[in-house]
């Protein structure tokens, strides 16, 4: 399987998050080459939610290794959707995150079909993951059942000198100030809901500091964090506002909890605003000692030939669902930049790399199954 032909032909689907008829396109695509390679394959697409194709070797729920990932990107301008090849780069939108990624896994299936690999080989790529992952979530749910020894997760980063080994918990929370309304220029009949929100927020910002005013990254990064990612209060400029919202996205370490970070909020609370959790999930920690991951790593280092080290990540994981589930989960991409960005690219001889080193741990894999 030629991995860069592929990732192009997937890059120009403009699949980005919603775009249902462009999802359902590439995913035809998608099935269509592992039919032909022998793959058993499922579109799953319940009504309301995004589609998740799952494709495996045999008809089984109880995988040896499976590989995560997602085909949906962020939205883009036209240009972006025609991949171009410079100096030894792929840009566009989708080359990092994570298009190039989803051809090598396709490939990894094509490699484990072709060389009959006493496996139980799976993977499962999802078409919502840049919204909430909804569509894994039904499909975990539906297939409840479902168990992999090890996942290989290719969506962290962007750089293959680098295995991820942790990863934080997001947890979104809505803030709501209520206040009531009055002429602008008469505030003193009313109670303003953006200054209740200010007010909060400065006292938040106290325990979660805003290291992007500080101008540089702090030496320890692996600390729990918060951006607002939406603030709305007001309805036309001449009135006092009554209502004001805000959805703060926390990361959290595997040291905190949401029922302390929970505890912060409470004391940050004043009369007129309230909080609530709107969704959580469960940091990624995996054993750096694990066999499986230092196999992987040992393997790794050896096509690339230098050295690899273990890396934190603040971004959040699908995988995490498979971590709850007891899975080893390794998590390793190739190299790149410009995510969501409109200089995104990834490095083609990485992707080449990362499709060796999957290949030969699978098959790795595969002689210890079968001594």
């Amino acid at each position: 399987m030629n991995i860069i032909e592929i990732t192009q032909d997937l890059m120009r689907f403009r699949s980005e998050t919603g775009n249902i008829p462009q999802i359902n396109q590439l995913l035809s695509y998608i099935k269509n080459i592992m039919t032909l390679v022998g793959a058993k394959v499922d579109i799953f697409a319940p009504k309301g939610i995004s589609p998740v194709i799952f494709i495996r070797n045999k008809n089984t729920l109880n995988f040896d290794a499976l590989i995560l990932g997602h085909i949906d990107v962020v939205p883009a301008e036209d240009k972006m959707f025609c991949p171009k090849i410079k100096s030894g780069k792929l840009y566009g939108r989708g080359a990092l995150d994570m298009k190039s990624f989803a051809s090598v896994a396709l490939n990894s299936m094509q490699y484990v079909l072709t060389h009959n690999l006493p496996l139980n080989f799976g993977v499962i790529l999802s078409s919502d993951e840049e919204q909430g992952s909804k569509g894994t979530l039904a499909f975990l749910k539906k297939h409840a059942k479902l168990h992999a020894d090890i996942v290989l997760d290719n969506d962290v980063g962007g750089d293959i000198t680098k295995i991820i080994t942790k990863c934080k918990n997001p947890v979104f929370v809505k803030i709501k100030a209520i206040g009531q309304e009055a002429h602008g220029s008469r505030p003193w009949d009313g109670i303003d809901a953006n200054d209740l929100m200010f007010e909060v927020i400065s006292k938040i910002r106290l325990l979660y500091p805003a290291y992007s005013l500080v101008g540089k990254k702090p030496r320890n990064t692996w600390v729990d964090t918060l951006h607002f990612a939406k603030i709305n209060g007001g309805k036309v400029s001449n009135i006092i506002s009554d209502y004001c919202e805000a959805l703060c996205d926390f990361r959290l370490t595997e040291n905190s909890t949401v029922e302390g970070l929970k505890k912060n909020l409470d004391k940050c609370m004043i009369k007129g605003v309230s909080y609530e959790i709107v969704s959580s999930s469960i940091p990624v920690v995996m054993n750096e000692k694990d066999s499986s991951i230092l196999e992987y790593k040992k393997l790794a280092e050896q096509i690339l030939g230098h050295k690899i080290k273990f890396e934190y990540e603040g971004g959040a994981t699908d995988a995490r669902e498979f971590a709850a589930r007891g899975s080893v989960v390794i998590m390793h991409s190739g190299t790149g930049d410009g995510m969501h960005a409109s200089g995104e690219y990834v490095e083609i001889d990485s992707v080449e790399k990362l499709a060796e080193i999957q290949t030969a741990f699978l098959s790795k894999l595969a002689l210890a199954k079968n001594k």
